[in-house]
């Protein structure tokens, strides 16, 4: 009898299953209820024409529908009409199915949003908002999770912003990497009100590269014409996206993306998070050439660069740039003042001495705070972190000292009756510790 007689042959996977895999395993992101494997392959291959026909019935499908409530339900609030997330849920087989029928006989229509003015973080000016109505946010996602695999196959690899698999860590990667390879001048562009201000005729020409279903065409322009309640006024925007809008993160990509192939092609290296842009540049001739190149594509497509606030830096010396948050400077990185204020506002509010809560209390609630700061913070450089520290015990300690009677923040004595200890004892999260412990071998 011969070696391994009798024994079952190992089973061979099927080339065609093995890619299917791999496709899948690609675009593991994507709603399943729309793209299905057969779909998939037909991105990844190039749909015939080159643009996509009959999306519109992918987008009313009541399984799209239904996985776009699932990922909003659970964000509380009121829309524009009054009816809040509880309300649509309580109903939600009706509602859905309603979305459905008017969208598959054209009868649907957006309705206006509400403007609400919201904080910027660290600046005295304030961003508006656009608060939509619970079914249109339904709709929109419906619509994004109908499109973004299509536009998503054609981004380029510098572009981080509101991508699935990417974000703001990985776009800091890039930036510190380019900086240890000696791209040590900086063009830190800002675009002037960018997402106010893209055109719609441009941008849905953009759209049409790659779509040419009339009907989703038309959904997508009656959300650029969505009407704005702002207090009593109301008006119809001419330009610009929904702020607030879940479809506009990919719009802003969309219309950005040619200007991201021409930075490429010239052989710049570009970072891009939605709006905020950076060019890192070996010498500063470099950097000039790449920031007249970046202008005459940035205005080629009807926007500004801000006059004041574009500029090129030479990250070796004193001043810097700031990108996402962090401060870049001398090899060197650590929060950008915008980032600390925004902390310490957070915080205070927080420790406030007429806080009647526990102090364990407060100290867990801080917490909170103190370790998704760090979390993206964390390779800020040492010297960050005992300052940020030292200010949340002061805090502290200034709750404390109230309650003994005492007025004005915690100092002198404090410090000795409250020792660094004590809060530690009481599980205060140590900004200090936990670097010195990420910094270990």
């Amino acid at each position: 009898m011969k070696e391994g007689a009798g024994e079952e042959p190992p089973a061979r996977v099927c080339a065609s299953t093995k890619q299917a895999g791999e496709i899948q395993s690609r675009w593991a992101w994507v709603e399943r209820a729309i793209w299905t494997e057969r779909m998939l392959a037909t991105l990844e291959t190039g749909v015939k024409g080159g643009r996509w026909f009959s999306l519109m019935d992918k987008v009313y499908a009541l399984r799209n529908l239904e996985a776009a409530w699932k990922k909003i339900r659970s964000r509380r609030g009121r829309g524009v009409d009054g009816q809040t997330a509880q309300a649509f849920e309580a109903r939600q087989e009706e509602e859905l199915t309603r979305l459905s029928e008017e969208l598959r006989e054209d009868t649907y229509k957006p309705k206006p949003v509400k403007r609400v003015y919201i904080p910027k973080p660290g600046s005295p000016e304030k961003r508006p908002l656009g608060i939509p109505a619970i079914r249109d946010r339904v709709v929109q996602l419906a619509l994004q999770q109908v499109m973004a695999p299509i536009f998503e196959k054609k981004f380029m690899p510098n572009s981080y912003g509101f991508r699935p698999g990417r974000s703001g860590k990985d776009a800091l990667r890039r930036v510190q990497a380019l900086l240890n390879q000696g791209y040590t001048w900086v063009v830190d562009a800002d675009i002037q009100k960018y997402f106010d201000t893209i055109p719609h005729d441009r941008l849905m020409k953009e759209v049409e590269m790659e779509i040419a279903d009339g009907r989703v065409l038309e959904l997508l322009q009656r959300y650029l014409n969505q009407g704005i309640l702002d207090g009593m006024e109301s008006w119809v925007p001419e330009e610009g996206t929904p702020q607030g809008a879940i479809i506009s993160p990919l719009l802003a990509n969309i219309y950005l993306h040619p200007v991201d192939v021409e930075m490429a092609s010239s052989g710049h290296e570009m970072i891009r998070y939605a709006d905020d842009v950076i060019v890192l540049c070996r010498t500063e001739a470099e950097a000039q050439s790449a920031l007249t190149r970046l202008r005459e594509q940035v205005e080629g497509r009807g926007l500004t660069l801000h006059p004041i606030k574009t500029r090129i830096v030479d990250a070796t010396q004193r001043g810097g740039f700031d990108y996402l948050g962090y401060h870049f400077e001398r090899g060197m990185r650590w929060p950008r003042d915008k980032s600390l204020k925004k902390l310490r506002d957070s915080i205070r509010d927080k420790t406030r001495r007429t806080n009647g809560n526990s102090l364990s209390t407060i100290i867990a609630n801080v917490n909170l705070t103190l370790r998704g700061w760090f979390n993206y913070f964390k390779h800020s450089h040492r010297n960050t972190f005992p300052h940020v520290d030292s200010w949340v015990r002061m805090r502290l300690r200034s709750i404390l000292r109230k309650r003994h009677g005492r007025r004005g923040r915690g100092r002198g004595n404090d410090h000795q009756r409250w020792p660094n200890a004590y809060f530690q004892t009481m599980g205060l999260f140590t900004t200090t510790e936990a670097h010195a412990a990420l910094c270990q071998p």
